[in-house]
């Protein structure tokens, strides 16, 4: 399941850059996406409307900003401030930024030395593959600091999941995100009021590409995802974010028929070594996923 929506969030940057060539805002596609899929989920979530209590509300609260409006916001900033290929690398940091968070605040994770080290293996290969032989770096304090908060906010957002996953469904668990992500971005429309058109959104190719995010990318994998958090914790569900550049290189290479590198396809294996690593040698020490701790 990690892989499926690690594989459907490495092309969603596809559908986000049509709907922006046809006029709408960043604000708008998360907010839209968000929307269909809050209106989508209460067909099979349970209609419990609040949690169990008020500190469990404010963590759903936390959650919906965390792993949605500031996430998004962060990232979508940064990609105006920095160059892409800096946003793709300095997002990858999530998955390190959540075993280091998990290793001081979640009781059972530690930062093991193999997972430490596959990480480092598997961060050395997206490096690689995102330059693809032509390395280009231009720092931007701005753009790259927006971007390393998006990658601290999911690493927030995945911490915070693991203190309500064993006590609430993943469904309810998942409505609530969608409903505060959609709460928490509201204030941006005061400074940027929306302006798309109705017509706009009735033509097909930006109807579909928004069924397409707010159906699959947000409502079955953010579903997915939240399993996988539960069933393999944190620090090993996120390894796979490792995996996001594999998709966009082979896409690439389909889509917009880019050349792949030797240095490229060296990276690649370095990933999935990386990856392999980090979550292979940690169950074989634990015996059994990190939930269980």
């Amino acid at each position: 399941m990690a892989i499926f929506v690690v594989s459907v969030w490495g092309i969603t940057y596809i559908s986000t850059k049509v709907l922006l060539t046809h006029g709408l805002t960043p604000a708008e596609i998360m907010f839209l996406r968000f929307l269909m899929a809050y209106a989508a989920i209460w067909l099979i979530s349970p209609k419990k409307l609040l949690a169990d209590n008020g500190r469990d509300e404010f963590l759903f609260l936390l959650l919906g900003l965390f792993g949605g409006s500031f996430y998004f916001q962060t990232e979508n900033m940064a990609l105006r401030e920095t160059l892409a290929s800096n946003v793709a690398l300095i997002l990858c940091t999530a998955p390190l930024l959540t075993a280091i968070l998990s290793h001081f605040f979640v009781r059972g994770e530690r930062l093991r030395k193999n997972s430490f080290w596959g990480s480092l293996c598997a961060f050395s290969g997206i490096v690689l593959v995102i330059f693809n032989g032509h390395f280009i770096l231009k720092l931007s304090p701005k753009g790259d600091l927006l971007c390393l908060l998006s990658a601290l906010s999911w690493a927030v957002y995945t911490i915070l999941m693991r203190k309500l996953n064993g006590r609430y469904s993943i469904l309810f668990i998942t409505r609530k995100v969608f409903f505060y992500g959609l709460l928490t971005l509201l204030p941006v429309f005061f400074f940027m009021p929306p302006s798309v058109e109705l017509s706009v959104l009735c033509r097909p190719v930006v109807a579909g590409n928004l069924l397409f995010l707010g159906l699959v990318a947000s409502l079955l994998c953010y579903i997915m995802w939240n399993s996988v958090v539960k069933r393999l914790g944190g620090v090993r569900t996120n390894n796979y974010i490792y995996a996001s550049p594999l998709v966009t290189l082979v896409a690439s290479a389909i889509i917009l028929h880019e050349q792949i590198t030797w240095v490229a396809i060296l990276g690649a294996l370095m990933i999935i070594g990386g990856v392999y690593m980090a979550g292979k040698r940690m169950g074989k020490k634990t015996g059994t996923p990190e939930n269980n701790s």
